[in-house]
């Protein structure tokens, strides 16, 4: 079971990644900017106007954030 409130598997929108209901605490334009420079993970386009990631790339961002604090 995970508190972070992302489902064991599939995929999230941005909603469910940043703050205040997500676990990532950074706003849309630092994000975009981080998935630019690769920072964050990639996205994918399921339709025109439905933008995801995959959980298992946020979940080793997570820990990649964890182990350096």
């Amino acid at each position: 079971m995970h508190t972070d409130g992302l489902p064991e598997t599939g995929f999230v929108r941005l909603s469910s990644i940043l703050a205040p209901t997500g676990p990532i605490p950074v706003g849309k334009s630092t994000w975009w900017a981080g998935v630019t420079s690769g920072r964050f993970p990639m996205p994918i386009k399921l339709a025109p106007r439905i933008t995801v990631w995959r959980v298992e790339d946020i979940r080793e961002l997570i820990n990649r954030g964890r182990k350096v604090g």
